[in-house]
């Protein structure tokens, strides 16, 4: 890898050709590979265009880590690696004998399928906005989807406010932040129901800066509770003494009198199923956005902690009805991937 655009962590290229017999021990653990072999771990790369601090790249490094450490994977990955350099990074690794390789389409759609079907062995496992395409049989895809924890944190956020403005911060308007997005403000109208909202993307997956200042400007027109879609929101609300709801991961530690819930994502239930899939020989496109639905283990609200005790009762009881009926299959959230607007 080029220093000046990833940081590549674990066995590196030169190291796995340097010797035939490291070469020969992984040739039979591609997709098909006989059950025999299903002791050995899966050599997995994960490719990220951020840094594995970053919300969603965080879960799936997290997730591959601890794969790792039960003996299910040889993991290792990159960071922030640039998309015109994506490509090029996929098929080091796809060179190397890596077996499954997950990491981020988004933004490097094409050039990531394209790279998949020179390599058909291997078993591809990106996030993507797009469902799976039958014709590539080792591309599936994931999102994540926890629109129902999204919701869920919203009917804790509408009965937290005092003055019904609630701002909302992300990264890009694209289907996987627009539906968290909906899903919040859903939940917020159900403690809330004359709740208004300030919605701004700052146009970067990664800019603490731009989207703590981005939340000086909510606060100073009037929002009292702010969705921290991006990191550098939380910041914000702790200085103008707001508050907060996370998103993907949990950050009340951080900020304990600021963030009130966070809906989280846990992506091991979408990677462990991979894994089954690879180490059975039956990897095929599949959309694994099902795997980060609340029913799945892919979500959930993360504990009150410093704020347990201080969100109203009758929010606490709407979210346990609202969440028995999410798991039981009897109440939808919907998903809206429209870029949502200020109202």
């Amino acid at each position: 890898m080029t220093k000046a655009s990833t940081s590549q962590h674990g066995l590196t290229r030169r190291r796995f050709m340097a010797t035939a017999a490291a070469a020969a021990l992984t040739a039979g653990l591609f997709l098909g590979a006989p059950r025999a072999m299903a002791a050995e771990p899966i050599k997995c790369a994960g490719i990220y265009t951020v840094p594995v601090e970053q919300q969603w790249v965080s879960r799936l490094h997290k997730a591959a880590t601890a794969a790792a450490e039960r003996g299910d994977l040889d993991y290792t990955y990159s960071e922030n690696v640039s998309n015109t350099d994506y490509a090029r990074v996929m098929r080091e690794y796809a060179e190397s004998g890596y077996q499954l390789i997950v990491g981020e389409a988004f933004a490097v759609e094409q050039e990531a399928r394209e790279v998949a079907a020179e390599y058909p062995e291997i078993a591809f496992l990106l996030g993507s906005s797009f469902k799976e395409e039958r014709s590539l049989p080792n591309f599936s895809v994931f999102d994540n989807y926890i629109q129902d924890a999204s919701y869920l944190s919203g009917i804790i956020a509408g009965s937290m406010t005092k003055t019904g403005n609630v701002g909302l911060i992300g990264g890009f308007p694209i289907p996987e932040v627009n539906r968290l997005m909906h899903a919040f403000m859903a939940g917020v109208r159900e403690t809330r129901p004359d709740a208004k909202f300030q919605v701004s993307f700052i146009g970067s997956w990664f800019d603490p800066p731009a989207a703590k200042e981005t939340a000086f400007a909510m606060i100073e027109n009037g929002a009292d509770m702010l969705y921290a879609e991006r990191f550098g929101v939380s910041d914000a609300a702790k200085e103008k003494g707001v508050l907060a709801i996370g998103n993907v991961i949990d950050t009340q530690a951080q900020y304990p009198e600021t963030v009130v819930a966070s809906a989280i994502w846990n992506f091991e239930p979408t990677l462990d199923k991979a894994i089954e899939e690879v180490r059975n020989g039956t990897f095929s496109a599949a959309d694994y956005g099902i795997y980060s639905y609340m029913k799945e283990g892919g979500a959930e609200l993360a504990p009150l902690g410093t704020f347990d005790g201080k969100v109203p009762q009758t929010a606490l009881k709407l979210v346990d009805t609202r969440q028995a009926a999410i798991m039981a299959g009897t109440f939808i959230v919907e998903i809206n991937d429209e870029e949502p607007k200020s109202q």
